[in-house]
């Protein structure tokens, strides 16, 4: 009969986890600068006080970085994971009109790494302290047997409150409103499944500086919805522009009417060779295009909004037709 197993013995170091939670304490105490958690961090859950609202509506969103993971796990990027990460779901927030408060992370490896955990909750608190939204918590997950060597699962989760009057309103939308698009600074966190099969069939097409423009992170909107507060301008919506492009995120919102469109040339290094191997449609079905958020503003708020935020533009305008058909200035 052999020796009686330990839990390290199966892979998991639960004293090495709890002393990780001491090691990041810096990451988290960055991103409690304007904002505090109500009570310690550490805490089997976190309490935000939510007093200073009025009539305060809980907003939610949960999302992970997909396949770009690959790449960025594979070119050492895990500070861009983490921001990804934080930016898929913050920015999902901010289109109610939320303020994002607290971010929680999931994170399933196969056996304990402080150095890549640390620099993957780094990245996160970057995005996190820029925003002023609280890391608050999370899990990290040690499953030997069921990740992979190598391979990180990644997860986020935001907590968001918005005062009830000032909740954006889609059913506001009208015909002649005008659609205010912001760049992205990359192809962002969708779409990488079609990216990573154009790379493997086409290796050495893409140079080494080129994809690195592609994997940048996700941008964060929060600074456009901070210019539209401050010039007094409440969008009739805001959509940010991930899986499904400009049409599929765009038409979630409105019904009864749709909207003519023609974007700027987008200049992201290499792109025009992506395009190359792509269905010249799908490209805006599953490509933000160089449009990662939109606004939709009444016809008189339009020049205020294109100056909220850096590359605002005006897209076009909603018409009775329903659909979004979109098309690239030049082509």
């Amino acid at each position: 009969m052999g020796g009686k197993l330990t839990y390290q013995q199966a892979g998991v170091d639960t004293r090495r986890a709890a002393a990780l939670v001491g090691d990041i304490r810096s990451h988290v105490a960055r991103t409690q600068n304007r904002r505090k958690l109500s009570g310690a961090f550490g805490l089997f859950a976190a309490a935000y006080d939510l007093s200073e609202y009025r009539e305060p509506v809980i907003v939610t969103g949960c999302d992970g970085v997909g396949t770009k993971l690959e790449l960025l796990l594979e070119h050492d990027l895990l500070e861009i994971a983490g921001k990804d990460l934080v930016a898929m779901s913050v920015n999902d927030i901010l289109t109610t009109g939320g303020d994002p408060l607290m971010f929680l992370d999931y994170i399933g490896i196969a056996a304990l790494d402080e150095s890549r955990i640390t620099r993957l909750i780094g990245g996160m608190a970057d995005y996190l302290e820029s925003c002023d939204c609280i890391l608050a918590g999370g899990e990290t997950a040690e499953m030997p047997g069921i990740v992979p060597e190598g391979v990180i699962e990644l997860s986020g989760f935001c907590i968001g409150c918005s005062e009830k009057s000032d909740l954006i309103d889609p059913t506001t939308i009208a015909v002649g409103d005008v659609l205010v698009g912001y760049a992205s600074d990359s192809i962002h966190a969708n779409g990488w499944s079609l990216v990573r099969r154009v790379l493997r069939e086409h290796p050495g097409e893409v140079e080494e500086a080129e994809l690195l423009a592609w994997l940048q992170p996700t941008r964060l909107y929060h600074d456009v919805v901070a210019g539209l507060r401050q010039a007094g301008v409440k969008p009739r919506a805001m959509a940010h522009i991930t899986g499904g492009g400009l049409p599929e995120n765009l038409e979630r919102l409105f019904r009864g009417c749709g909207a003519d469109l023609v974007i700027p040339e987008w200049k992201l290094p290499g792109i025009q060779k992506l395009y190359r191997h792509v269905d010249a449609e799908d490209r805006f079905h599953t490509f933000n295009m160089g449009i990662g958020w939109v606004a939709i503003v009444a016809p008189e708020d339009a020049a205020a909004a294109c100056a909220a935020g850096p590359g605002g533009v005006v897209l076009g305008q909603m018409v009775p037709e329903e659909g979004v058909r979109v098309k690239v200035a030049g082509e």
